[in-house]
């Protein structure tokens, strides 16, 4: 018992230091004017131009660090503050969401494959628990043997979005410095909101992984009680 509650809290306290760390680190960046007075929405259109990416709109959006690409109608949306404000927060995440339109332009495989892997993720996010405690309290090991791999469709799709998430971050990094958007003194200061950005999607991948080998080893030793 005491195991399981120190896995659990271990599970709660990943995402949750990640989120802090984010969050922290987009504060104290976000006081931290860029040197070129450059808007969120000024830094995605410059690096989008450069790009001859042309027909990518980009919009503002409500919410705090609500930005994000959209691959189906081609728009960077950035919030309020992010799109408006001229900080080397804004300026990082910006530049990070033109990556993603970057990835798209260039058919980023590891963008292709996520995107593909969609919508059996989002199946094995809604359905797999389910599926898992319905075949435990029935004692249908088929029935949570099948929910374990729709949930492991959902890890597959967190670990492919690394490389994608990690890929934009590098290329937003690359053209802010060589388009003189950031200075070579800032450029570490931008790297440090990425990468903070970054281990949000690592801690929810290995919470995932974590929680897909618990459940296989449930049902492992579920169906050895069984045989005995």
């Amino acid at each position: 018992m005491l195991q399981y509650l120190i896995y659990m809290a271990v599970l709660m306290l990943i995402p949750l230091w990640a989120q802090m760390r984010v969050k922290s680190t987009y504060a104290r960046f976000s006081e931290v004017e860029n040197s070129t007075g450059m808007t969120g929405a000024q830094t995605a259109r410059r690096i989008l131009d450069e790009n001859g990416l042309y027909d990518v709109t980009i919009r503002e959006v409500e919410g705090s660090l609500t930005d994000h690409y959209d691959p189906r109608d081609k728009t960077v949306n950035l919030s309020t503050d992010i799109y408006h404000g001229a900080s080397l927060a804004g300026t990082a995440v910006a530049a990070h969401e033109v990556g993603h339109a970057i990835q798209d332009a260039k058919d980023y495989t590891f963008m292709r494959v996520r995107s593909a892997l969609v919508p059996v993720a989002n199946l094995g996010s809604n359905f797999s628990y389910i599926l898992i405690i319905a075949g435990f309290i029935f004692g249908a090991m088929q029935l949570a043997t099948i929910g374990v791999l729709f949930f492991a469709a959902a890890v597959l799709f967190q670990l492919v979005t690394l490389p994608v998430e990690f890929d934009a971050s590098s290329r937003a990094l690359k053209q802010i410095v060589n388009l003189g958007i950031v200075q070579e003194e800032e450029k570490r200061s931008a790297k440090k909101v990425l990468s903070a950005a970054a281990m949000t999607y690592v801690a929810a991948a290995l919470v995932s992984v974590l929680e897909l080998i618990r459940f296989i080893l449930m049902i492992t030793m579920a169906n050895n009680n069984r045989e005995e």
